[in-house]
């Protein structure tokens, strides 16, 4: 294995079962469902368009990159191949600082957990929400210093008990309510199929879908500690797909059918669904039930994802593109300043919610950050796939995308249209179905703070010594 490997070498201990449950917990989720729930029946149409040019593409371009250059860094080391390492430091940087911005959105979901649990005002305590998103987080990255054993171990264990379950368990109570004979809030119709916009600002939370099914190559990172990865991810990948597609789908449908629309909150959604089926089923237990799910869920995600982007960012600062103290590991392999460093940032990115009107606001405006650099980071990534496809032409293929190069340019093209079509839609505000309080304010955060987040690119670490580096055949 050619590239920088370090002198670390990780041991192969994920097998297809283990990779699926990390790509299922780290992609699907049930923070999103509310927002996709907002659209009715018409987001079977919307997910479908985000799958058939985000999701499968995206799906079938990490199989064949993973299993063609399985080397330490993942997408960081595509990119390097591609257009070169301070590229590579561009795109494991967006990918990095992406999960960052968004680690503040799932800890509030658990924060607001939490808070139903205890007494639901607290959701509105600035003081309350921002003590357990920090010990959260904080709980998280220490259980990430012991190395990838414990993490899979997590990863499976969140993935059937707390986001799995709770989904299958709000699908089959919407198909009972429904056979109860209940109304269902939504349009069950070919109309319905399609989405009634009148406005950009009613497309935003569309940003939002797309990045509910972002994530499938993160696990790509962990392409060396695969039992046997040129045969067990693309079968993986393929398992995954289609678990994360049909849960979202049947998931939000659930909460569109009992919760109506005028009164669906974006942040509390999926309590507000489990409040109303409760109810009625008579099973006041139902809620605490679920919301402990959700926690464990929650927490889980977090784990997951915690360390997968670092270890990417891990391989540009070991090939001399980053200060040398963050290429230090501990006995376990696992870059722990790195770890410290995003643990740093993600507290001060916490602060958001203090200074902002509303916690809805302000979780918003952190989602739609968190979209926009994910997708300028699959935008680089779509586009790596193309040039590799000349640049490295010659390199055997385990997995490949069909139809030649016209056959990726038509997969990795459709990811680049959405992609950037998505980023430019951030910048709209939203609908009057979020509260983010003074627009120019609103604005103010999503500009400055995406410019800003932006801004260390233009300042790439020069490399400690020439760089004399091979790239894997």
């Amino acid at each position: 294995m050619t590239g920088s490997t370090g002198s670390y070498a990780p041991p192969r201990v994920l097998s297809v079962f283990s990779l699926v449950m990390i790509n299922v917990i780290a992609v699907d989720s049930i923070r999103t469902l509310p927002m996709a729930a907002s659209y009715g029946f018409a987001l079977v149409t919307l997910y479908a368009i985000a799958a058939l040019m985000f999701f499968i593409p995206t799906a079938l371009i990490t199989a064949e990159l993973a299993t063609t250059w399985p080397e330490k860094g993942g997408i960081y080391a595509w990119v390097k191949n591609a257009f070169g390492p301070k590229w590579g430091l561009c795109v494991v940087y967006l990918q990095w600082i992406y999960n960052v911005v968004w680690y503040p959105t799932i800890l509030t979901l658990i924060a607001s957990t939490i808070a139903y649990l205890i007494d639901p005002l607290l959701v509105q305590d600035a003081s309350f929400m921002t003590t357990v998103v920090l010990t959260t987080f904080w709980g998280c990255t220490f259980l990430n210093f012991f190395g990838m054993r414990i993490s899979s171990a997590v990863s499976t264990f969140g993935s059937l008990l707390g986001t799995l379950a709770p989904m299958a368990i709000i699908i089959g109570l919407a198909i009972a309510w429904l056979n109860r004979g209940n109304t269902p809030e939504i349009n069950f119709s070919f109309s319905g199929l399609f989405p009634n916009v009148k406005s950009v600002a009613e497309l935003v939370f569309f940003s939002q879908l797309v990045y509910s099914l972002l994530g499938l190559e993160m696990s790509s990172v962990h392409a060396l500690e695969v039992k046997n990865p040129k045969k067990d991810y693309p079968k993986a990948l393929l398992i995954s797909a289609i678990i994360i597609l049909i849960s979202l789908v049947l998931a939000s449908l659930a909460v569109a059918i009992v919760v109506p629309a005028d009164k669906l909150n974006n942040l509390t959604g999926i309590i507000q669904a489990f409040s109303l089926f409760s109810d009625e089923f008579n099973t006041p237990w139902l809620g605490p039930l679920v919301a402990g799910a959700i926690l464990i869920g929650g927490i889980c995600a977090v784990a997951t994802w915690i360390i997968g982007p670092t270890k990417g960012l891990f391989a540009a600062a070991d090939d001399g593109l980053l200060p040398p103290f963050l290429a230090k590991t501990n006995r376990f392999g696992v870059p722990y300043p790195m770890l410290i460093t995003q643990g740093i940032i993600c507290s001060v990115l916490t602060l958001v919610y203090v200074l902002l009107p509303t916690v809805e606001g302000a979780y918003f405006a952190l989602s739609v950050m968190a979209s926009q650099l994910s997708l300028l980071m699959y935008t680089l990534l779509f586009a790596a796939a193309i040039r590799l496809r000349y640049n490295k032409a010659d390199t055997p293929r385990t997995f490949k995308i069909p139809g030649k190069n016209w056959g990726m340019w038509l997969v990795a093209g459709s990811g680049i249209v959405i992609s950037l079509a998505v980023v430019i839609l951030g910048f709209f505000p939203p609908s009057s179905k979020v509260d983010v309080g003074d627009i120019v304010l609103y604005e103010a955060v999503i500009i400055g703070g995406i410019s800003l987040i932006l801004l260390p690119l233009v300042f790439i670490h020069k490399p400690r010594q020439q760089l004399n580096m091979s790239t894997s055949p």
